[in-house]
């Protein structure tokens, strides 16, 4: 029986997960009102909502055989269509990637997208049309069960559907590289497969995926199951004809097809680099998908499949994976969450762009009133302004409600009193930073709130602790260092001074949890986690162009980092007086490991470092710029080679992360990363800092050991 062979040849597979939660496919026959009889598998992996259904061998093997079995009833004219639905609310979420991670070798790779291949490949061979009823969340190999199928519909409610393969390192490998594009055309396959997933893994609503093609036909959550089922009972009977406006035609695939896979790659060459392999794997899937046939697309899906599986980048993707689903809600360090001081009502101290900022991501996420205040009243009447303005804006992008615009602005408040804020259980400053500013505002209000409120500072490079020196009641002081994008950045530096408390410190996790930010406590020392780590690296940079090397030779050191922007262009990003500041703050700090630049200092004055296209977009570095650092050329200085300059930059990183971890700035290597990923952008593909600095040997370079032991790394 074919089942029997399925199971044997892919045993191995098997027998490497006895323990794994099986997605049990539940069949029952529908006859519909015209007689026709539809079987419908569901599929449930018999926990609730907070466990998706996951695509493990034993659930594709389990659906193999019922597959089989279907395809014979089909043979004896007992049905005359199958379909699939998943559980409530969830349809299907893929492999369980914490096992994928888990493969042993290359050739287990590859027996895996076969496997895929080969069960989901039935649906389009039952010998009776297929359906899948997408009535829930679906991702990747959950995605690709229903492209596998003859026919699709989707409930209008779905909240996520995706096929977010190539921000974990991998491709869409059980038919989705090849399927999609010859399903809704080159363009959309490269929005799904590539665009969205690099877009900080985008997914999709129910209706965009009805009006990309994926599906046929979209129906309401209320009757989803019944409309769907006599959807395919038209279809079935020939009532209902499906057309797909998106299907390419024969002129997409002579002009269309490899233009817009030039321009993707080029696309992608701009904002990547070359560093990362699933994006450039799965355009090349997606390429040949144009004059390819089924079986040609689906073995080349397996090879590549296979070899990123079994690659590093993979490895260190799994790795931020589980820190930021796992390790990210479980903060290390975190008190009881029982500790945490309740907060009604918030306090912004400050009215300028960052403070409202603050104040509506306040207002929108604890929906609690929000009080600003500034020097004079001009300047809170702007900042209010502002905060209303932005959330006129959410309300005309159809992101809330009017009911829910209205109650928002009546919640923010402005004024120039200090008495105001008495009754606030939270108070946050967004002043300049300047060690005496911080310190004047917070022994001002500290006139004013009750001894159990908590302060805490954005700061991004003082001592949280001097910030507070002056307070009555200096332990109820925390940091919360934010990033900028306030609303969009995932990450805030919670900073813990050896007099916080832990109910102050109870109280900011909660809060940031609130906000629905990812929260890392580190120590109380200069630049925390992300801006040390980023200074050691700006640093080294200028140092490097003023020993004389060219911008370009720094700029194709750190390209094997992946990073999202070379540090050029971070420096222009944050501003080149900031960048100046921080640098200043950690070589005050730190002089014997971290630069000063006197060059810095000047361009900053100067302005800029790139010269501008006619669209802003930056197309070189300012010859002025390279005449400044001329003249603040190091005394007897050789410049560096890209491979020197490269081994400078990875040990000067390993010694700084080892020294950090060593102090205590947080719990472990895993923090730093977090830290890294959610704080500045450091790509998947790279793990965070320490699994690279693992692999490259820089780790063993500089402290005779490694952050990770074993070394997160491919297998054979």
């Amino acid at each position: 029986m074919a089942t029997e062979t399925a199971s044997s040849k892919f045993a191995k597979l098997a027998a490497l997960d006895p323990d794994e939660v099986v997605t049990h496919s539940f069949v029952r026959d529908i006859t519909m009102g015209s007689g026709t009889r539809i079987a419908l598998i569901t599929l449930d992996n018999g926990r609730d909502h907070t466990r998706p259904n996951t695509l493990g061998p034993a659930t594709l093997l389990e659906l193999s055989g019922v597959l089989d079995e279907l395809t014979a009833r089909a043979a004896k004219k007992e049905i005359d269509g199958v379909a699939i639905i998943g559980k409530q609310f969830i349809f299907a979420a893929g492999a369980d990637l914490s096992k994928v991670g888990d493969l042993p070798d290359r050739d287990t790779g590859l027996q895996m997208a076969k496997l895929g291949h080969e069960v989901l490949g039935k649906l389009s061979d039952l010998g009776v049309p297929s359906f899948v009823f997408y009535n829930g969340l679906a991702l990747g190999g959950g995605v690709e069960i229903g492209l596998n199928a003859d026919y699709r519909t989707i409930d209008s409610s779905v909240p996520a559907f995706a096929l977010p393969e190539v921000f974990l390192g991998i491709i869409p490998g059980w038919g989705g590289a090849w399927l999609l594009p010859n399903l809704i055309g080159i363009e959309n396959a490269l929005e799904v497969v590539i665009s969205n997933p690099l877009k900080n893994n985008r997914m999709l609503k129910g209706p965009e995926v009805f009006e990309l093609g994926i599906a046929d036909a979209m129906f309401g959550p209320a009757n989803f199951l019944e409309d769907s089922l006599k959807w395919a009972d038209s279809v079935l009977t020939g009532k209902t004809k499906v057309k797909r406006k998106n299907e390419p035609g024969k002129l997409e695939r002579a002009v269309k097809w490899d233009v817009a896979i030039g321009i993707a790659q080029k696309t992608l060459e701009s904002r990547i680099g070359k560093i990362a392999k699933s994006p450039y794997r799965a355009l090349e899937l997606l390429k040949a998908a144009k004059n390819t046939d089924k079986k040609t697309g689906f073995a080349a899906e397996d090879e590549a499949l296979a070899d990123l599986i079994s690659g590093d980048q993979f490895r260190a993707s799994i790795y931020a994976f589980n820190l930021v689903q796992k390790r990210a809600k479980r903060p290390a360090g975190a008190p009881d969450k029982a500790l945490a001081r309740p907060v009604g009502k918030v306090g912004v101290i400050g009215a300028g762009l960052m403070a409202s900022q603050f104040a509506l991501l306040f207002v929108r996420r604890l929906q609690v009133p929000v009080v600003i205040t500034d020097l004079d009243q001009a300047r809170v009447d702007k900042g209010v302004a502002s905060i209303k303005g932005e959330i006129d804006e959410l309300l005309a992008k159809g992101r809330i409600g009017s009911d829910e615009s209205n109650r928002l602005k009546a919640l923010v408040t402005g004024t120039t009193d200090k008495a105001d804020f008495a009754d606030c259980d939270w108070v946050i400053e967004a002043v300049f930073e300047e060690l005496g500013v911080k310190q004047t505002v917070f022994a001002d209000v500290e006139k004013y709130i009750s001894p159990d409120a908590i302060l805490a500072t954005n700061t991004s490079s003082l001592s949280v602790e001097q910030i507070g020196a002056k307070l009555k009641n200096p332990e109820r002081v925390v940091g919360f260092h934010f990033f900028n994008p306030v609303a969009v950045m995932p990450l805030i530096e919670v900073v813990k001074t050896a007099k916080t408390t832990d109910a102050a410190l109870s109280t900011a996790m909660v809060t940031a949890e609130k906000l629905r930010k990812n929260a890392v406590i580190t120590a109380d020392t200069p630049g925390f986690v992300v801006n040390r780590i980023l200074a050691k690296l700006l640093g080294e940079a200028m140092h490097a162009v003023e020993q004389g090397a060219p911008f370009e030779t720094v700029v194709d050191a750190v390209k094997p980092f992946g990073l999202p922007m070379d540090p050029f262009a971070l420096l222009e990003l944050v501003g080149l007086k900031v960048g100046a500041h921080v640098l200043d703050t950690h070589h005050a700090a730190f002089p014997e490991r971290f630069f000063e630049s006197p060059a810095l200092h000047e361009l900053a004055e100067f302005g800029h470092l790139f010269e501008k296209d006619a669209k802003g977009r930056n197309k070189g570095i300012d010859p002025k710029v390279v005449e400044i650092v001329k003249k603040h050329r190091i005394p007897g200085s050789t410049p560096l080679t890209v491979e020197e300059l490269r081994t400078r930059v990875e040990d000067g990183l390993a010694d700084e992360i080892h020294r950090m971890l060593d102090d205590k700035v947080v719990a472990a290597a895993e923090d730093i990363d977090l830290c890294l990923i959610l704080g500045a952008g450091w790509p998947f593909q790279m793990g965070g800092a320490t699994p690279y600095l693992d692999r490259v040997g820089a780790s063993e370079r500089v402290f005779g050991s490694t952050f990770h032991n074993p070394r997160i790394v491919g297998v054979a």
